[in-house]
């Protein structure tokens, strides 16, 4: 039996799935209540959009460190609950995140990535979406309505602190693109592509460089300062070094087609299957 849970059960999840030993719990720092302080780092969990967060970001990180946790499911459980709370029934949804999908909210805060006090964190989970039957409600669902979601594990972080962290997870381009070639390369849907293309361009990390048809054009903006291009060819169009092409070949961050992930700009730690149901394993941080 699954006792009905809020909205807010995910995020009391992550809290106590990241604390450590002599973490403190919402402090107030500035007029504002901090959902987790570690030896002088402000961290804030949010599993929705990031716009509500902007004001409150933004004021905390001019004078502290301030981390912003954000979960995104990579796998989801689809659990159907009586009115009683015990479970009817429960499948795998068809529907896979991956580590793009913070973009869909990073469209709010983009230029905040910026800030040398700011990082953002993006938790790579399994959940369960919980379920009950509520009559003339969620057509598409049939009558389905979601009533909260559930951590089951958390799989991977991503620790991005900079642009430069934030282009490591471009993937492999010709010298100018659009959001379509974004989108195919990154195995997302357009409307996401267009919406991290944005973030993308706010944060300098590629630059319009043309039009083709309607479509903008964009390229990396390292690529337009030196005139190399993003498929191995060193400025003067000489083949770049063997090493350096070498180094280029990152291992797919997992869920992502096409994502590049550098060993030395991403933080990204497996945490093999740290559950809140009881699966216990060692928690790598």
């Amino acid at each position: 039996m699954i006792g009905t849970l809020n909205e807010g059960a995910l995020h009391a999840q992550l809290k106590e799935w990241y604390r450590r030993p002599g973490d403190l719990l919402e402090q107030k720092v500035g007029g504002y209540v901090i959902d987790l302080v570690r030896d002088g780092l402000l961290v804030e969990f949010q599993t929705g959009g990031f716009a509500p967060l902007r004001k409150k970001l933004d004021a905390l990180a001019q004078e502290h460190r301030v981390r912003l946790v954000a979960p995104v499911a990579v796998n989801r459980r689809i659990v159907r609950l009586s009115d009683d709370g015990e479970i009817l029934s429960s499948r795998r949804s068809p529907r896979h995140g991956c580590v793009h999908d913070v973009f869909d909210r990073l469209v709010s805060i983009p230029a905040l990535v910026a800030h040398p006090n700011f990082e953002l964190e993006i938790l790579l989970t399994d959940q369960d979406e919980l379920r009950m039957f509520q009559p003339g409600r969620a057509y598409r669902r049939r009558g389905w309505v979601v009533q909260g979601r559930s951590l089951v594990s958390v799989e991977q972080s991503v620790l991005i602190s900079g642009p430069a962290e934030v282009a490591q997870l471009l993937p492999k381009l010709e010298a100018t693109f659009g959001t379509a070639e974004l989108a195919a390369a990154s195995s997302i849907s357009r409307r996401l592509a267009q919406r991290m293309a944005y973030c993308l361009r706010a944060l300098d990390v590629i630059v319009p460089v043309g039009k083709r048809g309607g479509a903008v054009l964009y390229a990396r903006s390292n690529d337009r300062r030196t005139g190399s291009s993003a498929t191995g060819t060193a400025p003067g169009g000489r083949a770049a070094p063997r090493a350096a092409r070498r180094q280029e070949r990152q291992p797919n961050l997992r869920g992502c087609g096409g994502t590049q992930e550098s060993r030395t700009a991403l933080e990204s730690r497996a945490r093999g299957s740290t559950s809140t149901q009881g699966r216990s394993a060692q928690r790598l941080r």
